[in-house]
């Protein structure tokens, strides 16, 4: 058994898998493999890497199940006792396996470790240095378009990005998997969020680097799939892992954030979409899953709720 398994999701993503595949192959540690979890691609995928990297485990999935699935088919698969999961359109820097697998060691109560993303084509600027949410309802890669030299700290953040980022898979079987019904967006946030319920913590390595191309299987910042999915993940995501109570101190904030978010991107013309995923998200609360409160978390919400907080101080001040 190996200490770590990297698992990388792919849908029609063969343009981008040599690059990461061979920035895997020079790791200077070792005790790793490799899960490629295919999501149903055409675009000979599967094929490709079989013939020019044999050591990659492939689990073929007969369609696109979205990334959330694919996921968790590989971290059951895994053997290993940390899970690393890593977007297909990236490269990574030949210690980062090493550096995150010590650095979640380091954190006995982290449930994940994110590296620092870097663009690809420029490679002094973030791409996300941790994910973060405010009272507002708004979900934003901290630190994303800035300088790489002002987010060189290691520190705890809010939640950890899939897209490059080591988890403790014991914990899983403790606050659950990543939640099928996300398909794509916001179900890192969303389990990031469920850890912290249950009061564990989420970490920012920088010394661990990732270079990322950014929408490799989307395509684009905006689009109607990634806009209406991602506001009706952002509704499930709330009533799941806000308490009634919670909810409703909160509502001011969200009603305003969600009008905001909604301005926008209708000037983009793209409201009707944003507006559908509301409307999806209000539908999915009714048969979607629910954290059950417990008294003993009490403490973990009230540190949530003085976090989202001061996230919207910060957010709406610079």
């Amino acid at each position: 058994m190996v200490q770590v398994s990297v698992i990388i999701p792919n849908f029609n993503g063969m343009a981008y898998l040599d690059n990461v595949l061979k920035s895997l192959e020079k790791q200077t540690f070792t005790d790793f493999d490799i899960i490629l979890v295919d999501n149903g691609s055409h675009d000979a995928s599967r094929d490709h890497v079989r013939e020019h990297f044999p050591g990659v485990r492939i689990l073929a999935l007969p369609e696109n199940y979205g990334f959330s699935r694919a996921v968790n088919e590989g971290i059951r698969a895994s053997g290993s006792p940390y899970v690393l999961l890593l977007n297909n359109d990236t490269e990574v820097k030949e210690d980062l396996v090493e550096v995150l697998f010590r650095a979640i060691q380091t954190h006995p109560k982290a449930f994940a470790c994110q590296a620092k993303m870097l663009r690809y084509s420029e490679r002094e600027i973030l791409d996300g240095a941790g994910d973060s949410y405010c009272a507002l309802g708004w979900a934003y890669a901290r630190g994303k378009g800035k300088n790489q030299s002002a987010y060189g700290r290691e520190e705890k953040i809010f939640s950890c990005c899939a897209g490059a980022a080591i988890y403790r898979k014991s914990l899983f079987e403790i606050i659950g998997y990543f939640d099928d019904e996300h398909f794509a967006y916001l179900e890192d946030l969303d389990i990031g969020y469920r850890a912290r319920i249950f009061g564990y913590e989420n970490w920012y390595i920088p010394e661990a680097v990732v270079y990322h191309v950014g929408s490799g299987t989307t395509g684009s910042r905006y689009n109607q799939f990634k806009i209406r999915y991602s506001s009706r993940n952002n509704i499930y995501m709330l009533s799941k892992n806000m308490p009634l109570a919670q909810l409703v101190i909160n509502l001011p904030l969200l009603a305003a954030g969600f009008g905001i978010k909604f301005l926008f991107f209708a000037s983009k013309g793209f409201g009707r979409e944003y507006l559908a995923g509301i409307k999806n998200g209000l539908e999915l609360t009714g048969r979607g899953r629910h954290v059950d409160f417990d008294r003993k978390n009490l403490k973990n919400y009230i540190q949530i709720q003085a976090e989202l907080w001061i996230n919207t101080i910060r957010r709406l001040t610079g």
